[in-house]
């Protein structure tokens, strides 16, 4: 089992002796890390390594099968799944690959979308969706569908609706994996200034060195396991 530092950050979050399998094929085994406040973590390794994983472990999509996922002093692994849904829509934010903006609504209402589900009215969630759309100069693709969007646009639109709520930490599995190099850079350089700006701390899974180079801090899974460096170990035992 490897154990990673955040070094000298307030934790944001922590987990601790993730394991996870499908069906009898582990994918996590036994890792145990942590992320500082306002830090944004690379997250990399080969496919298959688990990566993607450990992100929705450490997201509370998935519930691990032992070990436990903390938000702050919330435990989050333990909650039932209708908990983490709600804290998915208020305090964390994911992105995918490929957005996953819904295709009927306009980018507007795609960005507000959290924030009705979360009972917020509607001018003051279109309000908010509005600014977060100008945060990530997409503004005017206000009353656009993600048919009329190009990939790097629609992007740039998943990472607003992922912010909207100022959740405390964003999870981005692979966000320019379906980008080509320049829209991917476009993209990478907005989420961390917009990132750093709101004090969001972000956990990035990539497979793209040029992307994880946008981090503070890289890990490395390899077969389910945190590939340490021996600079990086610390004892959490008593955390």
């Amino acid at each position: 089992m490897s154990t990673i530092a955040s070094g000298e950050k307030a934790v944001a979050l922590s987990a601790r002796s993730l394991v996870y399998s499908y069906d009898s094929a582990p994918a996590l085994k036994g890792v145990t890390m942590q992320v500082g406040r306002g830090e944004i973590l690379s997250i990399t390794g080969a496919s298959g390594s688990g990566k993607s994983t450990l992100l929705l472990c450490l997201a509370g999509v998935l519930p691990p099968d032992a070990g436990e996922v903390r938000l702050g002093e919330r435990v989050i692994s333990a909650e039932s799944e209708s908990d983490r849904s709600r804290l998915r829509r208020s305090q964390i934010g994911v992105v995918f690959q490929f957005g996953q903006l819904v295709p009927e609504m306009t980018a507007l209402e795609n960005v507000a979308l959290p924030l009705l589900l979360g009972g917020s009215r509607r001018s003051a969630a279109e309000a908010a969706a509005r600014t977060w759309l100008e945060r990530f100069e997409v503004g005017g693709l206000a009353d656009a569908r993600p048919t009329d969007m190009s990939g790097g646009q629609a992007q740039r639109v998943a990472i607003a609706r992922a912010m909207v709520t100022e959740p405390e930490i964003v999870f981005a599995d692979e966000p320019t994996g379906a980008l080509d190099s320049l829209s991917g850079e476009l993209v990478m350089t907005q989420l961390v200034r917009v990132a750093r700006d709101a004090g969001t701390t972000v956990v990035l899974v990539t497979h793209d060195a040029r992307v994880s180079a946008y981090g503070d801090r890289e890990i490395t899974l390899r077969d389910g396991e945190l590939d340490a460096q021996p600079a990086d170990l610390i004892d959490m035992s008593a955390s």
